[in-house]
């Protein structure tokens, strides 16, 4: 309790990480210390005016020592201090506990409160102070490389774990495979999974995802493959992975053939919920409807995202009919849908120009109560757009006081999308003058659907402005010009922008 309290508070604080004080004293000189330090922290002085500054080394002295003193200590420093030292309730943590568990419980707290860095910082700090780090503390502290993200913090981690012998623990080299994936070294995550001497199906799926994630299809189905020869039999986690991976190729071939193993192999040929999703998605990704329809139907619960791929699956191959009424079915049987599941449908609608499709959707907002925030706002805008609205694209847009850069972005994309340049000028330098500067990738989105509709006035109007906010050597700003200029047909302006010289409106 006393050390759950702690943490709270370290939580809130996000205490930065002090040294180790008296490390080589012994248990008789911490006492010593500790009783003649307690007499100038007695709780009587929170009767006078003098307030004592908390001191770390009070708190450490008490270490294995005298636990009813330290609270003491402690409460004192937490009345009597509201602008307490940092150090404070690290220090009061390692009086009440040193062990590895508590400090493993803390990076925890601070990946789950989006801290990586103050996680890493802990495990920094464990080393510092000689705290014993085992097995178990290991896939915690992988977390915060991914996050931050530090392939050297990884590595670091990697060395370690080689040093002291965990890299036979599966755990870890999971974890491992995780991380190394995330920061962008799959070479590395596949040389930890080849280590690896007895593989479980943990380890097939993660070195799955971990391809599946990075776009390499074709890997991620080698491994596939070899985890059938190896007789591994999959779970539902790795079914799903592998599922995403055949959606993503649009084999249908392939699809079914898991499909059926599916049904051969879990009980009563009913897979769980979110592998049955995955199934919808994938025969929606080979544009086989039929099938999906079969899946859904063959669901005993339907949960809100089963109901949004299916629909979201009518929506991509067109069928805006069968779309609309499953929507309205599922309101009849009183699934709500959330805003990932609007996002969904509204971006569909966007991709395949159902345009009453999406002026429904925006009416259920409206008249449900349904919280528009500005990512639904933005995907309405961009929606409008691509269908040809875009009136009702500037009537979502004004109807927000405050609008950050996507949806400006988006406002511009859907005048320049509808050949409406004027317009498009005109929300671009009131953005500006809002004081809102666009980003690199927003001005290659607006130079591809410069590029896409042959809009070449905007085209060079971005140009200028590029050149006038001082940006012009940037490569990829470069080949989105040079791209748009030779689409457009205007070869003076194509060699200006390779040349990096200014090109005249």
């Amino acid at each position: 309790m006393l050390t759950g309290l702690v943490i709270t508070s370290m939580l809130v604080q996000r205490c930065e990480l002090p040294p180790r004080w008296f490390k080589g004293d012994t248990k008789h000189e911490k006492q010593k210390r500790f009783q003649n330090s307690n007499q100038y922290h007695s709780p009587t002085l929170r009767f006078t005016q003098c307030q004592p500054k908390p001191n770390v080394p009070h708190i450490q002295q008490g270490l294995d020592i005298n636990l009813n003193e330290t609270q003491q200590l402690h409460g004192h420093f937490i009345k009597t201090s509201s602008n307490c030292s940092y150090q404070v309730p690290l220090a009061a943590l390692e009086s009440y506990s040193s062990n590895a568990a508590i400090h493993s419980f803390l990076i925890t707290s601070y990946i789950k409160n989006n801290f990586p860095a103050d996680a890493a910082k802990i495990y920094a700090y464990m080393h510092r102070i000689d705290t014993e780090v085992d097995n178990f503390i290991i896939p915690p502290v992988l977390k915060p490389c991914c996050l931050i993200p530090s392939i050297l913090l990884g590595q670091e981690v990697h060395g370690f774990v080689v040093k002291n012998g965990f890299h036979g623990d599966v755990f870890v080299c999971n974890a491992l495979i995780m991380m190394y994936s995330e920061v962008g070294s799959l070479a590395s995550a596949q040389l930890v999974f080849d280590k690896i001497h007895k593989k479980y199906v943990v380890s097939w799926s993660t070195m799955i995802r971990s391809y599946d994630k990075s776009g390499l299809l074709d890997e991620a189905l080698d491994l596939v493959r070899d985890m059938h020869v190896m007789r591994v039999k999959p779970s539902e986690i790795a079914m799903i992975s592998i599922t995403h991976v055949l959606a993503e190729l649009a084999d249908l071939k392939l699809g079914k053939a898991m499909h059926a193993y599916v049904m051969r192999n879990w009980k009563c040929g009913k897979s769980g919920v979110p592998l049955s999703t995955a199934l919808i998605d994938m025969y929606a990704k080979c544009k086989n409807l039929a099938y999906a329809r079969r899946v859904f139907d063959g669901m005993s619960e339907a949960s809100i995202i089963s109901w949004t791929a299916m629909i979201a699956t009518y929506i991509h191959c067109n069928n805006l009919n069968e779309g609309a009424g499953l929507f309205v079915k599922m309101l009849g049987e009183g699934m709500s849908p959330n805003e990932i599941t609007m996002l969904s449908f509204v971006k569909e609608c966007g991709t395949a120009g159902a345009l009453e499709l999406g002026k429904l959707l925006h009416a259920f907002t409206l008249r449900s109560g349904f919280t528009m925030s500005l990512v639904l706002a933005t995907a309405f805008i961009d929606m409008y757009g691509k269908c040809g609205g875009v009136r009702s694209a500037r009537s979502v847009f004004d109807s927000f006081k405050s609008k950050d850069l996507m949806m400006w972005s988006a406002m511009i994309s859907a005048y320049a999308q509808n050949n409406c340049i004027d317009e498009a000028f005109d929300i671009f330098v009131h953005m500006t003058g809002c004081g809102i500067r666009p980003n690199e990738r927003t001005m290659v989105s607006h130079l591809m659907i410069c590029a896409k509709a042959g809009s070449l006035e905007m085209g060079k109007w971005i140009h200028s402005y590029i050149d006038k906010q001082g940006i012009k050597g940037n490569i990829i700003l470069k080949t989105s010009l040079v791209d748009t200029y030779a689409k457009c047909g205007d070869i003076d302006a194509l060699l200006a922008a390779a040349m990096d010289r200014d090109v005249s409106m």
